[in-house]
């Protein structure tokens, strides 16, 4: 059996609503599993169930608790649920709890559910029906159905199954193939089965044998076995309720607020760059009230604490005290625990430069104002210049798969551009006879990572140079020789069609004017290659062998030397070449003799 895709749905809602009564009725199944919350009739910790919908669909339930004393655990349950079902009671209406939830649904983006009317039996729900539209307005959960229900009598019962169907049906399925970010919220030991975590999964597919990424404390863990809704499944594909047996960790190393990652696909860093979202935490002027200096940060199923620092009227950076796996665009809740003020905010860089300088954080407060889309790489580019391709993905920027390693923003990319050309410039007008830019050389001087492909630059900058030989030339010298060059080049090879082996000296080269540049750039070019410490034309080693094979197997040195017309100051690193090249075997007894290969 695999998973198939359906609905998870959190609760949300003033404490003694009716949440985990109604999610019993709807599903047959108690969530609240403690002793201590049926003894005290108080949910204390998330509960879970499920039940299949009339069109067939899975439907799982995450129910929080409702007193305010238990806010990290509920933001746990709702920040990871892709739906929500608001719950107001008819008796009491619309409460501060209910506020503050909604708050937090917007908050963490949530934008798909119900808005529920409980206890419909005991008093008349449509003050509150209509109470429950009109906080909703604005929100996430805007135009939301609203329905009343009685979890008593079974009124309404059937009309929210439906609607729930209906949610499930419309909300667009989720990327398959999406980086894995399981957010756990329990871990326990089973007997013969070892440590078991749950999440919920909002996209991607988990399955059997997967090796993962456990944040944040860094360590490799594997897939062992699968469970959804009660049973053992090879993969799994979010949305969807999961239990991960993993391997070779114990259960109190893995716990609430951890989070299974996709190797790789996910940026754990304990400072980002965030700009204030509106929800019901704005003042009347639209401005986010002001946050203490250590709020406390709510993240999936994470809550750490952190230091805030301004950044402009409705941005900051969070320096966190424990490192979180983030992408661009990722919703925070951000909480005054002395106040219980609730802001929302949106990461706009996981990445941040540091602030050094006088005034760095203003000028980083308007780079971050223009930041219209976070996962556009654009604005990053900008500030930093470039950026790794593989790098930027994990942090969740929209940058297509493979291609080169490095992006370039266009402007910084001009700049080198027009830096690099009067640089090659320069060096051509100082090395006349081998005037390409060695590429290593022209990385160094723009201060590029060792490995930045030429190809990524020019497209970048436009700039009109050719890359040759890990060289970079003017287009105009790139396909020529310099002229001196060529004219030496002619003189040697006219010296050598008497007696092609007969490598000039050092004398004969100055006097043709090939310098050790010029010889170089011809070696490079193909037109002479180095034999030792001598110079012939390209190709020479290979004839060698041939006439080299005419001789009586094996040979001496001066018969090799006879029969090439040569001197031993080029017979010698001659035969050492043809050595080292495999032409020839030399024996014991310093004579040589052609291989196979010669």
């Amino acid at each position: 059996m695999i998973a198939a895709p359906g609905l998870v749905i959190a609760t949300a809602g003033h404490v003694d609503h009716g949440k985990s009564t109604l999610v019993r009725a709807l599903t047959g199944t108690d969530p609240d599993r403690l002793a201590e919350e049926r003894r005290r009739g108080l949910t204390l910790d998330l509960g879970f169930a499920w039940t299949t919908a009339p069109g067939g669909r899975a439907l799982a339930f995450v129910d929080v608790p409702g007193h305010h004393r238990y806010l990290a655990t509920t933001f746990a349950g709702i920040a990871t649920a892709p739906a929500v079902l608001l719950v107001v009671s008819a008796e009491e209406g619309w409460r501060r709890q209910t506020e503050e939830h909604l708050v937090a649904l917007d908050a963490f983006g949530v934008c798909t559910g119900l808005l529920v009317v409980t206890r419909a039996d005991l008093a008349d729900p449509a003050p509150a029906l209509a109470k429950a539209v009109e906080r909703a307005c604005g929100t996430g959960l805007a135009g939301a159905p609203a329905v009343a229900v009685s979890a008593r009598t079974g009124e309404g019962l059937d009309l929210l199954l439906g609607e729930l169907d209906a949610l499930a049906a419309d909300r667009p399925s989720p990327d398959p193939a999406a980086p894995v970010r399981l957010w756990l919220d329990r871990s326990f030991t089973m007997a013969g089965v070892g440590t078991v975590v749950t999440g919920t999964l909002a996209a991607g597919t988990l399955a059997e044998g997967d090796t993962l990424h456990l944040a944040p404390a860094g360590r490799t863990v594997q897939v062992r076995g699968l469970h959804s809704l009660g049973h053992a499944v090879p993969r799994v594909t979010g949305p969807a309720r999961v239990a991960v047996n993993l391997r070779r960790i114990a259960a109190d190393q893995v716990g609430r607020g951890d989070a299974l990652l996709t190797p790789g696909r996910w940026w754990t860093t304990d400072r980002v760059d965030v700009r204030y979202e509106p929800t019901g935490g704005t003042d009347d002027g639209g401005r986010p009230p002001r946050l203490p200096a250590e709020p406390l940060v709510h993240c999936g199923t994470a809550a750490t604490s952190a230091r805030l620092r301004p950044l402009g009227r409705d941005a900051a950076r969070l320096t966190l005290r424990t490192p979180l796996p983030l992408h661009v665009g990722d919703r925070l809740l951000l909480r005054d625990p002395g106040s219980r003020l609730l802001v929302g905010a949106t990461v706009l860089d996981p990445e941040p430069p540091p602030l050094t300088g006088r005034g760095a954080a203003a000028i980083r407060a308007r780079r971050l104002a223009d930041i219209a889309e976070p996962t556009d790489p654009a604005v990053r580019l900008a500030t930093a210049g470039l950026g790794e391709r593989g790098r930027l993905a994990a942090q969740g920027y929209a940058v297509e798969a493979g291609g080169e390693r490095w992006l370039f923003d266009r402007g910084h990319a001009e700049r080198l551009g027009a830096t690099l050309a009067a640089v090659v410039r320069e060096h051509a007008e100082a090395h006349p006879a081998d005037p390409g830019l060695p590429l290593a050389q022209a990385r160094r001087l723009l201060a590029l990572p060792p490995d930045t492909a030429w190809d990524g630059l020019a497209a970048a900058s436009g700039v009109d140079l050719i890359l040759r030989d890990e060289r970079l030339y003017r287009a105009d010298e790139a396909d020529r020789l310099p002229a001196a060059v060529a004219a030496g080049l002619t003189g040697l090879l006219d010296d050598l069609r008497s007696a092609p082996f007969q490598a000039p000296t050092r004398r004969r080269l100055d006097e043709l004017g090939l310098t050790a540049e010029a010889l170089t750039l011809l070696v490079r070019r193909g037109a002479l290659e180095r034999v030792g410490a001598v110079y012939l034309p390209a190709g020479s080693v290979v004839r060698a062998a041939r006439e080299l094979a005419g001789l009586p197997q094996p040979f001496t040195v001066g018969e090799a030397a006879r029969a090439l017309a040569i001197s031993r100051r080029v017979a010698i690193p001659l035969l050492e070449t043809l050595d080292e090249t495999g032409h020839t075997h030399r024996r014991p007894d310093g004579r040589r003799f052609l291989t196979d290969g010669g």
